[in-house]
């Protein structure tokens, strides 16, 4: 019997074995932020007051490379949309966009970007979506978020982009799914959702943050 992906449920494994059992415009909509080959898990993220090490991918060397082009064809084979974190870093492999988010991180004065991009391939304007994540400062001080991961998007963010893109119900998809926001977001906001990562250690993270979800 041939395996089937369950809805709300996160892959221990690469996305590709996920990707493969999936019809073509399986899913409403990708969510992702994947490596964008810029060397993010060598310690620049220190210097911002952020200690999470990704330990797990490769002797710490999981951003050295971006994701290859076959990865970016299955996710656009298997979802009618897709929203892509770094999608600047992609846009020789992508389809032209006239809409893109742009998310100003309200960094103040240091090395690290003013904004980041993300890609979308959905027909509107360009959007701009402002929340602070700088190291140990964050947009909502009295009800901080505990940061997992090197690369984790604040959950509010995580939550507009699905407000403003998808609707309740739809089933999103997080090929690189890391610490779970993605997931998180969506279980808060009624969407299914399914998540791949290959970090057992980030797998049983974004399954705790989920339980805990389920509380409120």
């Amino acid at each position: 019997m041939s395996r089937e992906t369950q809805l709300n449920t996160i892959y221990n494994e690469d996305c590709l074995e996920t990707m493969k059992i999936m019809p073509d415009n399986y899913v409403e909509c990708i969510l992702t932020d994947p490596p964008y080959g810029i060397g993010e898990s060598a310690g620049k993220n220190k210097s911002g007051g952020n200690l999470a090490i990704a330990k797990d991918y490769g002797n710490e060397k999981w951003d050295n490379q971006r994701v290859s082009e076959y990865h970016i064809e299955e996710m656009l084979r298997v979802s009618k949309n897709i929203i892509l974190f770094g999608g600047n870093y992609y846009a020789d492999l992508l389809p032209a966009s006239n809409c893109w988010i742009v998310w100003d991180k309200d960094n103040g004065g240091n090395d690290f970007a003013d904004c980041e991009l993300a890609y979308t391939s959905f027909n509107t304007a360009v959007r701009k979506f402002k929340w602070r994540w700088n190291g140990m400062l964050q947009e909502n001080m009295k009800n901080k978020e505990t940061r997992y991961h090197p690369t984790q998007k604040p959950l509010p963010l995580m939550k507009w982009v699905l407000e403003n893109y998808t609707k309740e119900g739809d089933l999103i998809y997080d090929p690189f799914l890391g610490s779970g926001t993605t997931a998180v977001a969506c279980k808060s906001l009624g969407r299914n959702y399914i998540g791949s990562e290959i970090s057992k250690e980030y797998c049983k993270i974004a399954e705790k943050r989920l339980e805990q979800e389920y509380l409120f």
